[in-house]
C-alpha cells in the first residue's frame, strides 16, 4: 500500500469485532501495530453491513450484488440497536451507537463514524424519514459516547442519511452542521442513477459545515471523483479497485468505461506494461500478455499485480485532482482521463 502511496487506509468494524474481536485487537496495541500500519486510518461503524443483511439495503445498490439468495441476519432492528448473527459461529450480537463506540476506540482509528442506518432504494418515503431521525438520535448518542472515552487522539464523523429525499438530506445535512462532529460523512442510498446520486451531493453542499473534511462512504469510480469534488467532497473510500482487479480488470488513464480487461485474448501478445508512467514495479515492470496468462492460468500473483496497480491508479488520480483544483484545470484533467 505504502508502495501505492497510499495515504490513508480504511478498516471494517463489522468484521473485526467478530474476528479476531476488537479485545484481541486492542490487547495487540490496536489496528496501527496489528497490521504494521504508520500512517491515518478510518473505520466505519459496523452499521452498513449489519443492515446490509436485512433488506437489502444500499449496500447491494453500491456493490451490485444481486440479493435472490441471501440469508437474512439482521434479527431485529429498535431504538436501542441492530440484534443480528454472527456469519462465524451464529451467535446473536448487538451493534449500537455506543458498542459501535467502544469498539472502535479499541480498534484506535484515527477517524471513525456514528451508527447510522443505512436505508435501501426500495423503501417508503415514511421508513427513510423515520431512520433519518433514528440516525440523528443514535448520532447524539455516537457524541455522547465518544465524548466519555475522548482522548484527542480519534476524530468522530457525521454521517448525512434522508435517501433520495432532497428535503429529508437537507434536514440531516443540518443536523450534522450543527453538532461538534470532527468530520460530515454523507451515506445511505444515493438513488438508481448517477444523476440522483450527483443532485443529492448538490442539494446539500450549502449546508454542509465549510470547515470539516467531508468524505463519500462506499463510492470511487473515477467519474464519481470527477462529479463529487465539484461538491466538496474531499475523500472517498471505495472496494472497486481490488473487486475489478479480481476480474482481471486493470484501470487505466484515458481508457473506454476506465478499465481494461486483461483477461480478453487481445492481451495475450502484448507486450506493453500497464502504464510505464507509473513509477511503481506492478504498473511499469510486467506486460500485459504476462499478466493475461496468469490471470488465465488462476495465479494470484494476477490478483495482487492488478490490485496493487488499480489501487496506485487511484492514489495518483486523486493526487492530479488536487492539484487541478488548485491551479484551476480540474475540466482538462477530466479530458484527460474521461476522453468522450
Amino acid at each position: 500500500m505504502k508502495e501505492a502511496q497510499t495515504d490513508i487506509i480504511l478498516a471494517n468494524t463489522y468484521h473485526l469485532m467478530i474476528q479476531p474481536t476488537a479485545d484481541l485487537v486492542e490487547k495487540m496495541g490496536g489496528l496501527h501495530k496489528f497490521m504494521n500500519w504508520n500512517g491515518p486510518m478510518l473505520t466505519d461503524s459496523g452499521g452498513f453491513q449489519v443492515f446490509s443483511m436485512g433488506h437489502g439495503t444500499c449496500a447491494d445498490e453500491i456493490k451490485g450484488r444481486n440479493t435472490a439468495t441471501k440469508k437474512e441476519s439482521l434479527l431485529k432492528i429498535t431504538e436501542e440497536g441492530a440484534v443480528f448473527k454472527s456469519y462465524h459461529d451464529g451467535q446473536k450480537l448487538m451493534l449500537n451507537p455506543e458498542i459501535s463506540m467502544k469498539l472502535q476506540r479499541q480498534l484506535g482509528a484515527d477517524l471513525i463514524m456514528q451508527m447510522d442506518e443505512c436505508t435501501a432504494y426500495q423503501v417508503t418515503r415514511d421508513y427513510t424519514a423515520k431512520s433519518m431521525e433514528m440516525s440523528m438520535r443514535w448520532g447524539d448518542r455516537s457524541l455522547s459516547a465518544f465524548d466519555e472515552m475522548h482522548d484527542g487522539s480519534q476524530g468522530l464523523y457525521g454521517i448525512v442519511q434522508g435517501g433520495i429525499y432532497h428535503d429529508l438530506r437537507k434536514i440531516s445535512a443540518e443536523y450534522v452542521a450543527d453538532r461538534p462532529f470532527f468530520g460530515t460523512a454523507v451515506g445511505g442510498c444515493l438513488g438508481g442513477s448517477d444523476d440522483e446520486m450527483y443532485g443529492i451531493l448538490e442539494a446539500i453542499q450549502p449546508l454542509n459545515h465549510p470547515n470539516r473534511p467531508i468524505h463519500f462512504l462506499g463510492i470511487g469510480r473515477i467519474k464519481d471523483v470527477f462529479e463529487s469534488v465539484k461538491y466538496g467532497i474531499d475523500t472517498f473510500d471505495c472496494v472497486m479497485p481490488t473487486r475489478i482487479a479480481r476480474h482481471g480488470m486493470a484501470l487505466i488513464k484515458g481508457a473506454k468505461n476506465e478499465r481494461i480487461n486483461l483477461v480478453n485474448a487481445r492481451y495475450k501478445d502484448d507486450p506493453e506494461p500497464l502504464d510505464a508512467s507509473m513509477d511503481i514495479p506492478c504498473s511499469r515492470d510486467y506486460s500485459k500478455a504476462y499478466i493475461h496468462h496468469l490471470l488465465k492460468a488462476g495465479e494470484m500473483l494476477a490478483y495482487q499485480i492488478v490490485s496493487q496497480h488499480n489501487v496506485a491508479v487511484i492514489n495518483r488520480l486523486m493526487r492530479e485532482v488536487r492539484a487541478a483544483i488548485q491551479s484551476g484545470t480540474l475540466d482538462e484533467l477530466r479530458k484527460e482521463w474521461l476522453p468522450e
